[in-house]
């Protein structure tokens, strides 16, 4: 009996150390708790010309809703239509999503999408453990530390680039409306950028999106962020199938690290 005692502990250990280990760990050194980036959206079209669409803001909340009992970040990512666009094409959209605070990959992930005539509401619960994620609408099997796109977004700020020549990239499996796709994002070098908000040192990149009602090209998007530990997204442009679009940043607070890449 004692042996058989013995041997369940044994089992019990053997498995607590196996989940423990199935997690990553991710040096974020990139962002954290109370940052929050404001951007405005600005979109051009021959119909149009160039008119301010909207604005955009991306939070890394206070709260930590603990999720397998591992501390998580809540990131809260909202985009609105304003002015004169909302005639347009009116947009109302709220993310949600829950990431370790270890590993950087989802626990939960929630969407509030209205854009022009389409509204869609969901939940998924991602399983990582048992690589599952739980929607409203079905179960769908999952690779280890898939992303939601708002989840991937920040883990991406996270890559080390230092041996990355150019050309080369990352592979990113995210999932999306009960699928599961796998991105690739491309570092494309070192530029110098000026907006509105001043001078940057940047990053350049194009992640890889989904061809269909809004993108003709898997590689519309060039992403451009500080040169510096922050990795601050400053200027995002894109084309779409009517038109381009451009996202500016406006305002920061709440960095982890100095403001380095800004050129004074």
């Amino acid at each position: 009996m004692r042996k058989t005692c013995f041997l369940l502990i044994l089992i019990l250990i053997s498995s607590a150390a196996t989940y423990a280990q199935k997690f990553r760990t991710i040096n974020n050194q990139a962002f954290r708790r109370g940052e929050k980036l404001e951007y405005n959206v600005f979109y051009h079209s021959a119909l149009t010309g160039n008119v301010t669409a909207g604005s955009g803001t991306l939070e890394v909340m206070e709260d930590n809703r603990k999720f397998k009992d591992r501390n998580t970040m809540h990131i809260v990512g909202i985009g609105r239509s304003k002015g004169a666009f909302n005639w347009f094409f009116k947009v109302n959209d709220r993310f949600e999503t829950y990431i370790d605070e270890v590993g950087i990959f989802p626990w939960m992930f929630i969407n509030r999408t209205k854009e022009g005539g389409y509204t869609k509401n969901d939940d998924v619960n991602f399983h990582q453990e048992h690589g599952q994620a739980v929607s409203r609408q079905k179960v769908t099997p999952l690779p280890d530390n898939v992303q939601d796109f708002l989840s991937g977004f920040y883990y991406a700020r996270t890559l080390n680039i230092d041996k990355v020549a150019i050309g080369g990239g990352f592979n990113v499996p995210f999932f999306l409306d009960d699928s599961v796709y796998h991105s690739r994002i491309i570092y494309e070098g070192r530029d110098v950028i000026t907006t509105k908000l001043g001078t940057f040192n940047c990053l350049r990149f194009k992640p890889m999106v989904i061809k269909g009602n809004v993108f003709s090209d898997p590689y519309p998007m060039t992403i451009w962020v500080t040169d510096d530990r922050n990795r601050v997204p400053i200027l995002f442009e894109s084309a779409v199938i009517v038109g381009k679009v451009r996202m500016e940043l406006t305002k920061y607070t709440g960095l982890a690290n100095p403001f380095t890449a800004k050129v004074r």
